[in-house]
């Protein structure tokens, strides 16, 4: 059957590259059934009513401070080795449209662990809502795309194998999710140590947590282990966060210029 071409587009190359260095990762997967109703009544009980985006951001944030592994890279050059970072930077999925077409594309935030709830919320949002071409992170990285491929596949093979240069091109941790289209990827790539995503949460507040992991850098009893924190974490520390915004009346939601909705 006769069909047609279509040239890829510089997203689509970007997606390609990312997968190219993302398949070389021995990558195994831990999942946790949770149960956050704490920090659903918690998100109920306040208008602002953050994004779960940013509750497990945040959560996964504080987690990563806790336990080094989290924000350990395995990188090649100048030989194989493990790279510990101070702090977390997340790399968060976002769905753009763009020259006609949706496109996945992915925003930085430095030290998550160290900003608040309605801080996190006005960047995420900035990053949904202002023009691609507006947010560095996708620029850069569409303007990457538009190179040759043998220039594409240098920079990122640097970028992700000098200790220095990788959490700020491409972050220590990435967060990926589908769960607000009722859906939940059960095999996402990312060249990163780690990837959080979760499905819907259901009215009781269970929910299926996943962290998908570089076995170069740690081993699965500590993810398990990690996740148990994780859920303890969700229900405490960003509940009572999620509780002092309603009582100080702090809206959550803030608009990219930082005045609320």
């Amino acid at each position: 059957m006769r069909g047609r071409t279509i040239k890829l587009s510089a997203s689509r190359r970007l997606v390609g590259d990312l997968m190219r260095f993302s398949i070389g990762v021995p990558r195994v997967t831990v999942q946790r059934q949770m149960n956050v109703r704490p920090l659903l009544d918690a998100r109920d009980g306040t208008d602002a009513r953050p994004s779960w985006t940013v509750l497990f951001l945040k959560g996964y944030a504080l987690l990563s401070q806790e336990i080094p592994e989290l924000r350990r890279a395995y990188i090649k050059f100048p030989r194989p080795q493990l790279y510990e970072y101070p702090a977390s930077v997340a790399s968060i999925a976002h769905e753009r449209e763009h020259e006609g077409e949706r496109v996945v594309l992915l925003s930085i935030i430095k030290g998550p662990e160290q900003r608040s709830i309605s801080q996190l919320e006005t960047l995420i949002r900035a990053a949904r809502s202002l023009p691609v071409l507006e947010i560095k992170e996708f620029r850069r990285s569409l303007k990457l795309a538009r190179a040759p491929a043998p220039v594409r596949w240098l920079f990122m093979w640097l970028g992700l194998n000098i200790g220095r240069k990788r959490a700020r091109y491409f972050g220590t941790f990435q967060l990926s999710v589908y769960s607000g289209l009722g859906a939940e990827s059960l095999n996402p790539l990312t060249p990163l140590t780690t990837l959080l995503n979760y499905g819907p949460i259901d009215e009781d507040g269970s929910v299926a947590v996943r962290i998908h992991y570089d076995h170069r850098v740690m081993d699965g009893a500590n993810v398990a282990r990690a996740l148990e924190r994780f859920e303890r974490i969700l229900n405490c520390e960003i509940a009572d966060e999620v509780r002092n915004l309603a009582q100080s009346g702090t809206p959550a939601i803030m608009s990219a210029a930082g005045t609320s909705k």
